[in-house]
């Protein structure tokens, strides 16, 4: 006789399984068909994916900074500024986002804070190094504060 209770356990399972499957699955492609569509300057779509990647991966830096790609493009300086704020506390070494923080106080000229994004960012640059002279050169521009 086929024990009908065991057959359902089993079928249960490998249902419980193949959604588990797929939902990683799904889970993982959010950021990779983000950037695909950031690249392809779908950036409304973009965004919408970023986000859902966020939901399932809060400490995904990488989606954190694109959003802050999307919002400079958007002009909106709130949001962008809180995302590189975000990208940066989950990874202190991105070289990308800490040079866009860095233009973000150079708009705000808060020299004090620009000072000591670029003496992080010497510290951390491999890439990008030859940015570090553009940076001096802005710092000149600006008239330090309460400076001694």
């Amino acid at each position: 006789m086929i024990n009908i209770k065991k057959y359902k356990y089993i079928i249960f399972f490998v249902i419980f399984y193949c959604l588990n499957v797929n939902s990683a699955n799904a889970e993982k492609n959010f950021y990779n068909e983000a950037k695909k569509k950031f690249e392809e300057k779908n950036l409304e779509e973009s965004k919408f994916l970023f986000q859902r990647n966020i939901v399932f991966n809060p400490k995904d830096a990488k989606s954190y900074f694109y959003l802050a790609k999307i919002f400079n493009v958007e002009n909106n300086d709130i949001e962008k500024e809180k995302n590189l704020k975000t990208a940066l506390l989950l990874e202190p070494t991105n070289e990308e986002a800490m040079l866009m923080m860095i233009d973000v106080e150079l708009d705000k000229s808060n020299y004090s804070k620009v000072k000591e994004l670029k003496g992080n960012f010497e510290k951390i640059c491999k890439n990008l190094c030859d940015k570090i002279t553009k940076i001096e050169d802005s710092l000149k521009d600006i008239e330090p504060k309460n400076e001694s």
